[in-house]
């Protein structure tokens, strides 16, 4: 199956193949060999071919259509098959639905930076979240105001968490 994967701003075709229990996969030519171990909803063991272990946390990034990796501790934006010259560039339409923030990885809540009622600017900071020694910021895809905050600071949060709605 092949795939244009845009990561860290640049657009790579990667092509995957299941090979029985692991997967074989070209990055612009270059074949790996990579086995992979689910070990949570959102959380993949990887061992590639050169034996390197990696731990990868793959989450949805609100409702943009991307998502957000983390390799260790390293958080990357990525569009998988998207054709980002069609989209928008406001973020979304106002009248795309809400949109759900939800926390990439387990942590713990460090700051809300608004409360329910507070509109909100695209880009706009909306929790902070510590995970793997790490803040990660976690902002408002677009304009709108805030329907329900579900974070509360010191909490600890499960990925996917729900942890805020902005109408």
């Amino acid at each position: 199956m092949r795939h244009d994967i845009e990561a860290g701003g640049r657009l790579r075709h990667v092509t995957v193949s299941r090979t029985g229990d692991s997967f074989a996969f070209s990055v612009e030519g270059r074949r790996h060999h990579v086995e992979a171990v689910r070990v949570d909803a959102l959380t993949l063991s990887l061992i590639v071919d050169n034996g390197v272990v990696y731990t990868t946390t793959v989450a949805p990034e609100g409702n943009t259509g991307r998502l957000v990796v983390h390799v260790g501790a390293v958080p990357v934006a990525v569009t998988v098959n998207g054709n980002r010259q069609h989209r928008k560039h406001d973020g979304g339409a106002a009248g795309s639905g809400p949109l759900r923030i939800v926390a990439p990885m387990p942590g713990k809540i460090v700051r809300v930076l608004v409360k329910a009622g507070d509109t909100v600017r695209a880009r706009q900071p909306v929790v902070v979240v510590e995970a793997m020694k790490m803040e990660n910021e976690l902002r408002a895809d677009r304009e709108g105001t805030v329907a329900e905050i579900h974070a509360h600071e010191g909490a600890s949060v499960e990925a996917g968490a729900l942890l805020a709605v902005i109408q």
